[in-house]
């Protein structure tokens, strides 16, 4: 281990030091406006739909774009990282979903709406990996806390993004798309902040290697166990991308709602979803990550089964449910799998981030397929027995004693 991979190790383990929550509010606001201008993408999708006469499997391309971007560079990005600390790529990667912003809200061709979408997941693929790292930097051994909530500023970005979409963007049209650049350009000078802070903090670090934690568990357990925790986000993911690529188009053919109201509907699914994200976390400080997996992934079941079925009001409280209990588990599923790898923090983050946008993509893109030849009641009649994959849970290893 060269002399960078040790202060960056030394500094990404969480000591008994206090936990430092400016800095998480920090990040955790970056996060809010990061999320949130990405997902102006998906809330946009009526519009880009209707002014370019877009299929869905064309909306899912959109989706898979920006998701398979993020996905493909975030392990890299956090394999370099590991090895060589950059606290100023946190402002870099707000630069590009900047330029993304721009180019949406201009584009007039469907390959230039395509690279917009592949701008924003490049910033997106540079800023979960770095900023999950301070969020563990900062967490004085509250992990799960952390990781709750630097989850929570996405999850609420993520769920404000179609509420503004609604107010802004539909009334005033794709044009609108350019002023969400001043909240990139907040973003930037707040990354800017933290990456001071990041830098500082690693300067603070011994030069020498620093004692580092020992694997809970074998190899071969380890590699078990990071695969049965793959298969949870690969399930979670493919049943979130029905809720946030079509929920509304779904509620608008199945319940002719207005794209207005189709917008506030997935609003309230995504607040559930941010409430959900910050339980996650500390619950598992507690009572141990396996379990708050177990109670996340297995308690949504019945709810998503039952949800296409299901009427108006029943669709709102049902997806509520499901969003709210399914989002509790990412933070406790990133933390069990960075104890499991102990420094190697930055991949660890950069694979699963980049594996839940990645599989999200993929799942977009085959249900708009699916939407185009079937019809999109069917998207949610089939996607509603994805959150049985959660029952690979069942085999994660206890490894609270051996930490």
């Amino acid at each position: 281990m060269n002399s960078s991979s040790a202060t960056l190790a030394a500094a990404a383990t969480p000591g008994a030091g206090s936990t430092r929550y400016r800095v998480l509010m920090a990040i955790s606001i970056a996060h809010f406006l990061n999320d949130m201008m990405q997902s102006l993408i998906l809330a946009i999708y009526p519009i880009l739909k209707g002014n370019y006469h877009l299929s869905f499997a064309e909306i899912g391309l959109m989706t898979f774009t920006y998701q398979c971007t993020a996905s493909l560079l975030q392990p890299l990005v956090g394999l370099i990282t590991d090895r060589k600390p950059m606290p100023r790529a946190l402002a870099i990667g707000m630069t590009s979903t900047l330029l993304g912003l721009l180019l949406l809200s201009q584009a007039t061709t469907f390959p230039l709406l395509l690279l917009a979408a592949a701008l924003v997941g490049t910033g997106s693929s540079i800023f979960h990996p770095e900023s999950s790292r301070v969020a563990r930097m900062a967490s004085g051994g509250q992990l799960g806390l952390a990781q709750s909530l630097f989850q929570l500023g996405g999850n609420g970005g993520t769920a404000i993004g179609p509420l503004l979409a609604a107010l802004i963007i539909l009334p005033y049209g794709q044009h609108s798309v350019a002023w969400f650049a001043l909240a990139a350009l907040v973003a930037i000078g707040v990354l800017w902040k933290v990456g001071s802070w990041y830098r500082a903090h690693l300067a603070s670090q011994p030069a020498r290697a620093a004692r580092q934690a020992l694997a809970p568990l074998s190899p071969l357990r380890t590699r078990i166990t990071l695969a049965v925790l793959i298969a949870l986000v690969v399930g979670k993911y493919s049943y979130l991308a029905s809720l946030h690529s079509y929920y509304t188009f779904y509620l608008m053919q199945h319940f002719a709602l207005s794209a207005r109201n189709a917008q506030l509907y997935l609003f309230a699914f995504l607040f559930a979803v941010a409430a959900g994200t910050l339980l996650g976390g500390p619950l598992g400080d507690r009572i141990g990550r396996r379990s708050v997996i177990w109670l996340s992934i297995l308690g949504a079941i019945p709810f998503a089964l039952l949800l296409p079925y299901a009427g108006l009001t029943g669709t709102l409280l049902l997806s509520m449910a499901v969003g709210f209990i399914l989002s509790s588990a990412f933070s406790a599923i990133l933390v069990f799998a960075q104890e499991l790898v102990p420094g190697k923090v930055g991949t660890i983050s950069g694979l699963f981030f980049g594996l839940a946008f990645g599989i999200a993509g993929l799942a977009a893109a085959a249900l708009g397929w699916l939407a185009d030849h079937w019809g999109i009641v069917a998207v949610y009649q089939f996607s509603a027995w994805l959150p049985l994959t959660g029952l690979v849970a069942l085999a994660l290893p206890d490894i609270r004693r051996k930490l």
